[in-house]
């Protein structure tokens, strides 16, 4: 039987077996993926360029931004590769790179979607002590500290995955290199080290999920007791966006990892995957953009200074 030694390459799994669907989900492929590209793009521009947008909502909405483009596109350009040169091959060390990358994006971004929470609850709770608890160098601070907990942990699971002895084969029941179904090739009791370093992640991601629970009950129990309509409104149109992208986030990482193994099967397994790891970066842009009325003036601005450019 084949040992981690031996094996040079993955097979990852197919989205179709005849060319003319390779085809049509390489050009879904694209379209997504320039589609999120756009989107992040233009968020990161507007952030960047609209001095009016330097506060640390935006600066945080500037990392998940730049997280969302990381992941997707860890991702989506393998994924396209294979669907237009009709194979399944992943090499060794491409697959440790996937995996680090996509892992030390989500975990940072999930970091990011915590920190934007309390943020809100501040902004929303404890508006006089806004500009203190969250000056220049505290939103620098934090937002270091989830990027450094994503390298964390993307360093641990995968010196951790891909030190296991592999001898079930290579082939991979998924359409990326995923630690799950990498620990299923396993023939050594040694994947329990990265089952309980899944655990000791999946808790503290429960921890954050808490805390933004907890964030937003606040929040609602104070927007609720606003006098003014418009007040109520223009927070509900600050928070909504947020709540829709975590909501989007957790939901369909949960299917993922949490359904029934009953209810599995190849197909099901593409499509809950490509929902968790696809859409939420090339959808995210999309939800922030359409309450923000600050955002979209400084995206309007942003697209009327490229159409003069170009007259």
């Amino acid at each position: 039987m084949p040992n981690s030694s031996s094996i040079t390459e993955f097979l990852l799994l197919a989205f179709a077996d005849t060319r003319e669907l390779q085809l049509l989900h390489f050009g879904l492929f694209l379209g997504i993926y320039l589609a999120a590209l756009l989107g992040n793009g233009l968020i990161l521009t507007a952030v960047a360029c609209d001095h009016r947008l330097h506060t640390p909502m935006y600066f945080f909405l500037l990392n998940l931004a730049l997280l969302d483009l990381g992941s997707i596109s860890t991702i989506l350009p393998k994924a396209m590769a294979n669907s237009l040169w009709d194979t399944r091959a992943i090499s060794y060390q491409g697959c440790a790179a996937q995996v680090s990358f996509f892992v030390f994006f989500i975990a940072a971004e999930f970091y990011v979607l915590t920190i934007m929470a309390y943020d809100r609850y501040i902004a929303i709770c404890k508006p006089l002590h806004y500009g203190s608890l969250l000056s220049s160098r505290a939103c620098a601070q934090m937002a270091a500290a989830a990027w450094g907990s994503g390298f964390l942990n993307a360093v641990l699971h995968t010196a951790s995955t891909f030190s296991l002895p592999l001898c079930q084969g290579n082939v991979l029941d998924q359409f990326f290199c995923e630690i799950p179904h990498i620990l299923k090739l396993s023939c050594s009791h040694a994947y329990l080290r990265e089952a309980g370093l899944i655990t000791f992640s999946f808790c503290v991601g429960t921890g954050c999920f808490v805390f933004i629970v907890l964030s937003y009950v606040q929040i609602l129990r104070a927007v609720l007791r606003m006098p003014s309509e418009q007040g109520r409104h223009k927070a509900f149109s600050t928070c909504l966006p947020h709540l829709a992208v975590v909501s989007l986030f957790v939901s369909t990482g949960m299917f993922a990892y949490l359904k029934p193994p009953s209810t599995s099967s190849p197909s099901l397994n593409l499509l809950v995957s490509f929902l968790y790891s696809v859409v939420p970066p090339a959808v995210n842009p999309l939800i922030y953009s359409m309450r923000n009325k600050e955002l979209k003036e400084a995206l309007r601005k942003l697209l009327q200074c490229t159409r003069l450019q170009h007259r």
